[in-house]
């Protein structure tokens, strides 16, 4: 903790022998000598997830002092949404040294906060404040993402004033097609916590207009980065660089497509759904090394030059894979096929607030999920609420695992 009462994190460690050295500022091309507000996001994913899983006070309080680094450094109080960086020295967002990041803000400062580790601490806490950031991030989203006036796909990058921002970098006028995705995605999972007709529309109607023009309809799979704005005269919208799919962007239509099949019942969305899985399993994983290819070809074809051969570099490591196998299980089998599926927690009861495990695997539907049964260190375990999805713990001390069977309840499908 800083004099501020706050917590940051490094960029990284630069080990060189028995020397140990801390990195402060971002390394990173884009960000360099500063620290990008998405680094202090993806910095938390980790340790809450093990916080949902072991209710470790240590690292709750570690993520609140992050939330007040957030606040007090990042945030815009007055034109709302946070800026996408600070510099070093005096933790401004306005530094001159922050070159074109100066005054900025973008999809990872204001959206990221959600999927990365905030919707994960609200479901292991129930705690109000953090469903109020959730809802202030995304009433954001919906309010200064769309552009439909211009494009179909969202505006990510802004100044201060939330005018566009589309001369930045690498990016210009340019969608990741990734985060419209995400943004789908995060929204349908925000509408079963505080339903809004906004956050549900924005997300169908992401979710109708992406595959035919940010996915290949005739191969599978989804493209990275495209113009957002067409060429005069031309039908589709120019790729930027290449037609390659990065693996990111696949989980991104994979969870956003689930979901919204999940919420909506229509079955184009679980079609699409269905094609975006079949495409990762086929031409992702690496059945010879393991783990998951960074990038293929438009054709499927493993792309292993340069550092998207490798499998863990700044833009690639656990959490996109991670987040990918768990939810899509969670959706697969709870949402749309409505099987049993197992959690296991390992918590201390004695710090549990009220003794109550909370142990919701998403933001899902309301009564679209219930808690089958409960052991507590092998045995049959009953002091639970089915529908809210809570377990009491017993009034002991020392570590418990806890194994809890949720079951999907039955849904109608509708046509798209």
């Amino acid at each position: 903790y800083t004099d501020e009462n706050v917590v940051y994190w490094y960029h990284g460690l630069k080990v060189d022998g028995d020397v140990e050295t801390k990195l402060f500022t971002s390394e990173f091309s884009d960000d360099y000598d500063a620290l990008p507000a998405y680094e202090q996001i993806y910095a938390l994913a980790g340790p809450v997830q093990t916080y949902r899983v072991t209710g470790d006070p240590r690292i709750k309080a570690d993520a609140d002092a992050t939330i007040r680094l957030f606040d007090r450094f990042y945030l815009d109080s007055e034109q709302g949404g946070y800026f996408s960086h600070i510099d070093p020295i005096l933790l401004s967002p306005d530094h001159a040294s922050l070159g074109p990041n100066q005054a900025r803000k973008n999809w990872n400062s204001v959206g990221d906060h959600a999927p990365a580790y905030l919707i994960n601490l609200y479901l292991a806490t129930g705690e109000q404040r953090y469903a109020d950031m959730l809802e202030y991030t995304f009433d954001t989203i919906v309010e200064r993402f769309p552009d439909l006036k211009n494009s179909p796909f969202v505006q990510e990058r802004f100044h201060r004033d939330w005018t566009p921002d589309t001369t930045h970098g690498w990016q210009q006028n340019r969608a990741v097609v990734g985060h419209n995705l995400k943004i789908a995605w995060n929204l349908a999972r925000m509408n079963s916590l505080r339903p809004k007709d906004v956050y549900l529309d924005t997300a169908v109607a992401l979710g109708e207009s992406m595959p035919e023009i940010g996915s290949d309809r005739q191969r599978g799979g989804w493209y990275d980065v495209v113009e957002r704005v067409k060429v005069d005269g031309e039908e589709r919208f120019r790729f930027t660089w290449h037609d390659r799919k990065a693996w990111w962007q696949q989980e991104q239509a994979i969870l956003a497509y689930l979901i919204l099949h999940g919420v909506t019942g229509r079955l184009d969305f679980r079609t699409e759904a269905r094609d975006a899985q079949s495409f990762y399993n086929a031409f992702f994983l690496d059945h010879d090394e393991g783990a998951v290819y960074f990038n293929t070809l438009a054709s499927g074809l493993p792309y292993l030059l340069g550092v998207e051969r490798l499998k863990g570099s700044h833009s690639m490591s656990m959490y996109h894979s991670a987040e990918l196998c768990y939810l899509a299980a969670v959706y697969n089998n709870l949402l749309v096929n409505g099987s049993p599926m197992d959690f296991w927690f390992k918590p201390d009861p004695e710090q549990i607030p009220d003794r109550v495990l909370r142990v919701a695997p998403d933001l899902l539907p309301a009564g679209s999920v219930r808690i089958a049964s409960v052991e507590i260190d092998g045995v049959e375990h009953t002091d639970f609420n089915a529908q809210a999805l809570t377990v009491r713990l017993p009034d002991t001390s020392g570590r418990v695992k806890v194994r809890v069977r949720l079951k999907g309840e039955s849904r109608t499908e509708v046509k798209g």
